[in-house]
């Protein structure tokens, strides 16, 4: 007896090709949009507010909090090895090459990605992208746009605002709780983390995470169907897809950065 039929796997096949095709011209539509969304500078802004200043809460906390427990582990790491004075650049450098842009684009999907496939499936389920399209507006220049370059200009600041507060909560847990001397913390920091290489690796990736994270956000939601199961279901694929996709392309960003 056999488990499927060639027409099954057929059509599977299909699909997968045609939902990769509209997601490539989705994305496409979204890049070539930026000078005509540029000219409307208010809609993006409001995204920017919205995105931005709603997360930054969660995302200050977080990387405090990540920062005390780096200082933390990475004292009694380095203390074996008699390189405690090092604990500065040992921070410092988990946050901004790894660290803040993964945990910031996994915070950003988690919150914003959420909020963003839950509206525009709201906007679908309510019928307003239906009644753009009858009065010749254009929904994707008018409501995807504005939010996909917001996502993408946001991304790198709140992971900026991610390493700086990790790299205070590891002063605050080696210098002030332990007695690390504050001159080896911050002169380890200031020898030892290369600009363009550590920090220029690091922004590039929270490029790329917030390229990746917002368009799932709203291909998602665009895509949703218009039911209240289905803009539920549209949600969790949003947190799911995107989260795989942040720790897929870590990994090739990653390998290509210390290969070339």
């Amino acid at each position: 007896m056999s488990w499927y039929k060639p027409a099954d796997v057929g059509f599977a096949t299909r699909s997968l090709l045609a939902n990769m095709g509209y997601a490539a011209r989705l994305f496409a539509h979204l890049l070539l949009s930026w000078g005509a969304t540029m000219r409307r500078f208010g809609l993006v802004r409001d995204q920017i507010h919205f995105l931005g200043n709603y997360s930054l809460a969660i995302i200050a906390v977080s990387g405090l909090f990540v920062g005390f427990v780096f200082g933390l582990q990475g004292y009694y790491t380095l203390q074996r090895y008699g390189s405690t004075e090092a604990l500065g650049l040992l921070v410092t450098l988990s946050l901004v090459r790894e660290l803040g842009p993964v945990v910031t684009a996994l915070l950003f999907a988690g919150r914003a990605g959420t909020s963003l496939t839950a509206e525009i499936g709201l906007m679908k389920a309510g019928e307003q992208i239906s009644v753009m399209e009858m009065m010749a507006v254009d929904p994707i220049q008018r409501v995807l746009a504005p939010r996909f370059w917001a996502g993408v200009f946001v991304m790198p600041l709140l992971a900026a605002v991610f390493s700086a507060m990790g790299v205070i909560g590891g002063w605050v847990v080696g210098v002030l709780m332990i007695g690390v001397d504050a001159g080896s913390f911050w002169s380890q920091i200031q020898g030892g983390v290369d600009v363009w290489k550590d920090v220029g690796n690091g922004i590039i990736k929270s490029v790329v995470f917030g390229f990746t994270v917002t368009f799932i956000a709203l291909m998602q939601g665009f895509e949703a169907q218009a039911t209240p199961e289905g803009v539920a279901n549209a949600t969790t694929r949003t947190v799911v897809m995107a989260s795989l996709s942040v720790l897929g392309l870590d990994f090739i960003l990653t390998a290509m950065m210390f290969t070339i």
